[in-house]
């Protein structure tokens, strides 16, 4: 099987906590051909869409030491038809580049991606949890999105608790989250209008703050729309922000019966989004965020559990191209029986 990983370049990677590093390391034990590219490495020729990748090379044992194998990875540059891949996995960070979607349409039908390249476009987003209906929507808080200072400011008047969180719609990694409290109003004019900027303005977030923020938040990996592992994770005590890039620490964590019915809700949704591996941040039962273009947090979760959710990522993408294989082959002893029957 051959796989290409639309990524972050090689060099920013941080060996001993990076997620997709553990994906690209199981699929060279696995001894699968392994190419790695980001997406200003896209071209088209000929109308074919193609990406310069570094392909790993085979001429060594594959160390069971992930930073080792790191450090020690050697690459072939080439050129290479993105049709020839049998699967493509994003593991870009944000935010979205949506030209590289528009190159990766042309081969969407002879190529698994994952996640589906439609699924990125509607869900990479803060509004996507607002599309869940039926019994997802009661796991989803109270949102507001707007880039009228004006109804903001009304939002937080009318608010039913002393405080909300704000965030920017298109921030990540926790950047700019914020708490407003009703009894701070005076100042939060002047936080409104730096987070929605100059003339076309920026869109904000206002949401329902959520009982036990301060505590923590627990980030859910879903494979295929089941929770396949998850961790707490606890602010550093000097910010509000659980993000492990802000500061956070992570802790073991099991489900509670509330958060496998959230999960069993929104699952279905995500599969038929064609989103396959989503990272769920939730805060009480409550969902905050689904994160679907670069979902982190396998290595720490493996080692707060010993485990290895990577094996079990892999095993679902070969399984998606044998099924994908078989359907051809199928295909192809059928019309060879058509083939023969005319001949007669």
């Amino acid at each position: 099987m051959k796989i290409c990983f639309l990524m972050y370049p090689w060099d920013r990677i941080e060996p001993e906590t990076d997620s997709t590093l553990r994906l690209i390391h199981e699929a060279a034990s696995r001894g699968l051909t392994v190419a790695i590219t980001t997406t200003n490495n896209l071209t088209v020729r000929d109308s074919e869409t193609y990406a310069f990748c570094n392909v790993l090379t085979k001429s060594q044992k594959t160390s069971s030491n992930i930073p080792a194998f790191y450090k020690s990875a050697e690459f072939k540059r080439c050129k290479l038809p993105l049709r020839g891949f049998d699967a493509i996995i994003m593991r870009a960070n944000p935010p979205l580049d949506t030209t590289a979607l528009n190159f990766l349409d042309s081969v969407r039908n002879d190529v698994f991606i994952m996640n589906d390249i439609d699924g990125l476009r509607i869900a990479n987003n803060k509004l996507y949890p607002a599309s869940f209906s039926g019994e997802a929507a009661k796991f989803i808080p109270a949102t507001h999105v707007s880039k009228s200072q004006e109804y903001l400011e009304q939002v937080l008047e009318e608010s039913p608790t002393e405080k909300m969180i704000m965030k920017p719609l298109n921030g990540y990694g926790g950047r700019g989250v914020i708490v407003v409290e009703k009894n701070a109003q005076q100042n939060f004019r002047s936080l409104l209008e730096f987070y929605i900027g100059g003339e076309q303005g920026n869109y904000v977030i206002m949401q329902e703050y959520i009982e036990g923020a301060d505590q923590g938040d627990v980030r859910i990996l879903l494979l295929n729309g089941e929770p396949i592992g998850a961790m707490r994770r606890v602010p550093s005590g000097k910010d509000m922000r659980s993000n492990i890039h802000a500061g956070g620490k992570e802790v073991k964590h099991t489900l509670s019966k509330e958060e496998k019915q959230l999960c069993k809700a929104l699952g279905p949704q995500l599969v038929r989004d064609g989103l396959y591996l989503v990272g769920l941040d939730v805060i009480n039962g409550k969902l905050l965020e689904v994160n679907v273009l670069s979902p982190g947090g396998i290595t720490r979760i493996n080692r707060l559990n010993r485990t290895k959710l990577q094996k079990s990522i892999i095993d679902f993408i070969e399984n998606v191209i044998s099924a994908r294989e078989l359907v051809v082959e199928r295909k192809n002893s059928f019309r060879k029986v058509i083939e023969d029957a005319e001949a007669i």
